[in-house]
């Protein structure tokens, strides 16, 4: 293989943790839309949080789930540019690459991010709701197949 084919199968590796991540995150975050009509998340019905678990679990959620959703429609505007730069009549080799090397930075950061959510999430919970999350997004993670491997079968 080439250096080239190593760093894109790289890049696509963190792309796929860091969409596994963000997948779990969103569908298993907790963040009502309006905390009077929303109906309980259902994360924190699953782990069985009480009022004051549940206050401090939507306080941390909110701005995640908004920081979240920024970053994967820069990302997603990101690939398509990507798309077309690979598919282009002539592939331009350093647009591609300044391509690559802006995804792989969002990805970062929004992996990053997860990773400072999850500590946060750890601190609202008891020992036996920290287990109960880490099952879920182990399960999660386990069952996960990537749009890409799902399109190449």
């Amino acid at each position: 293989m080439t250096s080239r084919t190593l760093k894109t199968l790289c890049i696509l590796s963190l792309a796929l943790n860091v969409g596994f991540i963000g997948m779990a995150a969103y569908r298993y975050g907790a963040a009502p839309r309006n905390a009077q009509n929303a109906p309980p998340a259902a994360l924190a019905d699953r782990l069985g949080l009480d009022a004051d678990q549940r206050a401090a679990w939507n306080a941390l959620e909110t701005p995640f789930l908004q920081d979240l959703s920024a970053n994967w429609v820069n990302i997603r505007a990101l690939r398509q540019t990507l798309l077309d730069a690979i598919f282009a009549a002539q592939p331009d080799e350093q647009k591609l690459t300044d391509l690559q090397t802006q995804i792989a930075a969002l990805q970062s950061g929004q992996q990053k991010r997860v990773i400072v959510q999850l500590l946060a999430e750890r601190e609202v919970l008891t020992a036996d709701q920290q287990s109960a999350l880490r099952a879920l997004l182990m399960r999660e993670y386990g069952e996960q197949v990537s749009e890409v491997e799902h399109l190449h079968r």
